[in-house]
């Protein structure tokens, strides 16, 4: 699926609750309908990112893992 990124957040090297927090921080300032990535290396930021859209009510549309790095892709809603 094809998004278009408002934002690209690149929290590699970054451990937990970094990469939520600073996704939270970074969304705030976004409208309605916009959409974040977010790249991180830290293997817990998988179920952080979910339990996260789900708590926010914010839209994880895509996930995925390419060697170590993982994307996440947000909808503001």
């Amino acid at each position: 699926m094809s998004q278009t990124m408002t934002v690209t957040l690149d929290l590699r090297g970054l451990s937990c609750p970094l990469p939520i927090a600073k996704t939270a921080q970074a969304i705030r300032s976004m409208n309605a309908g916009e959409v974040i990535e977010a790249l991180a290396t830290d293997p817990g930021s998988v179920p952080d990112f979910a339990a996260w859209c789900e708590t926010t009510g914010n839209e994880l549309v895509e996930h995925s893992a390419v060697d170590g790095v993982y994307r996440f892709v947000i909808r503001k809603v």
